[in-house]
């Protein structure tokens, strides 16, 4: 089954999305650069700018150049689905606007984003590619068996063969940027169970018998 052209999300959401994924912690699996690590071209420029100013509104390429292409993008999008299908209970990733939140997160100026494009863009490269070696269609155009059976052998630990050691090191962190970006959104959020800051009708306390282990039995007013 062919994949369909990503949706598109609001910008200014999407920039919030990369900024509150780049906090999580699944992400600095990956490796955070130390000071020193960042390229060449990096150290010697005299910086990025202003980071976007979010209260204000955006359209694609106000803040950064976009990276990925047309053809990237649906493979992105189709990897995505495969890594976080819909099922009776949560969207599919691409349905919640993961590919916008790939596009901006390898778009950005900042170190770890500028290593992570590399490794993303030229995955997604290979992956089209190797697809259409191997099947005669690009990536999102083969069918679920065919992506999967790739999906499957790079994903292998360890990789299956020695020249899918660069495709399994694509895999592992487009994986990770792509749960990093959707159980941030809403609906991944809900699938998790996770509740966040949510008021509250009446703050009662602690439990009576926490305060009585803690011996302030009588001395805290609520």
């Amino acid at each position: 089954m062919s994949t369909p052209d990503p949706i598109r999300i609001d910008r200014r959401q999407a920039i919030k999305w990369i900024m509150a994924a780049g906090a999580g912690a699944v992400l600095l699996k990956g490796g955070a650069l130390r000071a020193g690590d960042a390229p060449a071209a990096a150290r010697g420029a005299s910086g990025y700018g202003s980071d976007p100013d979010l209260i204000k509104g955006g359209k694609p390429g106000d803040y950064w150049p976009l990276t990925l292409t047309v053809p990237q993008r649906r493979a992105a999008s189709a990897l995505s689905d495969i890594i976080l299908p819909a099922d009776a209970r949560s969207p599919s990733a691409s349905a919640v606007g993961i590919t916008d939140f790939l596009d901006e997160w390898v778009s950005a100026p900042y170190p770890d984003n500028v290593k992570d494009r590399s490794v993303v863009v030229e995955g997604l490269a290979w992956i089209d590619a190797e697809s259409t070696r191997r099947h005669g269609a690009a990536f999102p155009d083969a069918t679920d068996e065919q992506r999967h059976a790739l999906c499957e052998e790079i994903s292998a630990e360890p990789p299956k063969h020695g020249d899918g050691m660069a495709p399994s090191r694509f895999f592992r962190r487009f994986r990770d940027l792509v749960a990093a970006g959707y159980y941030t959104t809403p609906a991944g959020m809900k699938e998790i169970g996770y509740v966040g800051n949510v008021p509250l009708a009446a703050f009662e306390g602690p439990p009576p018998a926490v305060i009585e282990k803690l011996g302030l039995s009588g001395e805290v007013a609520w």
